[in-house]
């Protein structure tokens, strides 16, 4: 039997299902048995027809087909092992004479022939391979999915312990058509979780329609929301569809709601309530189907107390309440955004970027972010912009983050910056622990980061980790 050695540990421990399908019985059960004798779980099909049978009530990884049967031969057992179970191999056999058969077969699908008499080795080496191919496939989607879990929901990223918990939220209402109010910062992705939740929702193939109404002047603002008919008021020549017209089926996102005038409060609650819109200047009542999502930075609940908000309307907004912390609460989540962003930017210029100096990833790191995700986007945005060299140093720095990357370029030199003038004369020792400790604290804890800061392996830093008893 071959001995392969690029083999998955698991191969040997978790038996292959394996159907032999042939009407030469004797041969398929001989197949069958030196199968065995490798840790695969066999069944036999003595034709073709029992082999169609069990594919579709069945589950297999590996088929072994010959190809010469009766009315159902080796190729339509191919074709409906690829559609109906398109993770699993497909190996067929065949005479000598029936080799232009077996190379159509490859043509469709097929991962390999053998042909007769059979070579028991070549036979357990072909279901080894194809069998190790398919749990490499298997493995990678659950790694896939595993890293959508871990670090994104739809384009919501993020690894920190505050994110997983907005995630596990997202999961659970996106589905609903419940109305969700999403509080946060300027520039904390508000609308990249209203877009999340709509994507996520059985709306998803309906309008996602976005209105910011702080951007809009009062006057206006009512006809963005309900639309107008010819003639309600001075400049309306003609009939205009408002946002929850647009949005009917799908989903209307209204940003910074706080912002609502009282008087049309007063509508946007008794549309919430009755499902109905009335266009402004017309006397016809709409049925609308529409979800809301809403967000703000603003402190509804304190709004509500001096007046500025009706709080009928602040509860029937107010049903889930998703609060996005600011980054500099999860730093850890900021070298997940900056490779996102880099390539994200590097695909929509064209430019090949290797990543980040040491310096400037430190100094991004650093930097507290006012901006939220908003600005880090920006600032990494102009950095690729301005890049020459592949590789994004400091000088593409905003002048607000550029002081940080001189402090970090004398902290890695050992010069006198926030504590690294103590180190001079210490043992070497005490130095180490003071810049893993101090790279441990910019990254949040996240150990891949800091070795990547440190220009060291995650085996040497989990080691020096426990040496210096820093895994608090």
């Amino acid at each position: 039997m071959a001995d392969d050695k690029n083999e998955p540990p698991d191969l040997r421990s978790i038996p292959v299902r394996v159907l032999v399908v042939d009407d030469d019985e004797s041969h398929a059960q001989a197949v069958a048995e030196s199968l065995e004798r490798i840790n695969c779980e066999c069944k036999v099909a003595g034709s073709g027809e029992l082999g169609a049978k069990m594919i579709s009530s069945e589950s297999w990884d590996v088929v072994v087909t010959d190809l010469q049967m009766g009315e159902i031969d080796g190729l339509e057992i191919l074709s409906q092992s690829k559609e109906e179970l398109p993770d699993a191999e497909v190996i067929v056999l065949t005479g000598h004479g029936s080799i232009t058969s077996a190379v159509t077969a490859m043509q469709h699908g097929a991962y390999t022939y053998l042909t007769k008499p059979l070579d028991i080795g070549e036979l357990r080496s072909a279901v080894e391979k194809a069998s190790a191919r398919l749990r490499l496939i298997r493995r990678n989607a659950e790694l896939r999915r595993s890293l959508e879990e871990r670090f994104g929901f739809e384009g919501v990223i993020g690894n920190s312990a505050p994110m997983h918990r907005i995630i596990e939220i997202l999961k659970n209402v996106s589905p609903t058509d419940t109305t969700i109010l999403i509080r946060g910062e300027n520039g904390t992705g508000k609308e990249l979780v209203a877009k999340a939740i709509h994507q996520n929702s059985l709306r998803k193939n309906k309008p996602f329609v976005p209105l910011n109404i702080s951007a809009l002047p009062d006057s206006i603002l009512e006809s963005e929301l309900f639309g107008h008919e010819e003639g309600s008021f001075t400049g309306a020549v003609g009939r205009r569809i408002g946002k929850f017209e647009h949005a009917n089926g799908g989903t209307l996102f209204l940003d910074e709601v706080g912002e609502t005038p009282l008087d049309t409060q007063v509508k946007l609650l008794r549309v919430l309530e009755e499902r109905k819109i009335t266009r402004l200047g017309a006397n016809e009542e709409l049925d609308i189907n529409v979800r809301l999502v809403a967000a703000t930075n603003a402190n509804l609940k304190k709004l509500v107390e001096e007046g500025k908000f009706r709080e009928d309307l602040y509860y029937r907004l107010n049903v889930v309440s998703i609060e996005l912390p600011p980054l500099r609460e999860r730093p850890g989540d900021i070298p997940l955004l900056m490779e996102h962003f880099l390539k994200d930017q590097s695909k929509k210029t064209g430019r090949e970027v290797e990543g980040f100096s040491r310096t400037a990833r430190r100094a991004l790191l650093s930097h507290q972010w006012p901006g939220n995700i908003r600005e880090l986007r920006n600032t990494i945005e102009r950095m690729v912009v301005m890049d020459t060299d592949g590789l994004l140093d400091v000088d593409g720095l905003p002048p607000e983050i550029a002081p940080l990357a001189a402090n970090e370029e004398a902290l890695a030199e050992g010069e006198g910056v926030s504590g690294a003038d103590s180190l001079i004369g210490r043992p070497m020792d005490e130095v180490e622990k003071y810049y893993i400790q101090r790279a441990l604290e910019l990254t949040d804890g996240n150990r891949e980061e800091s070795a990547r800061l440190l220009g060291i392996g995650e085996r040497t830093l989990y080691r020096k980790i426990k040496e210096y008893d820093l895994r608090k």
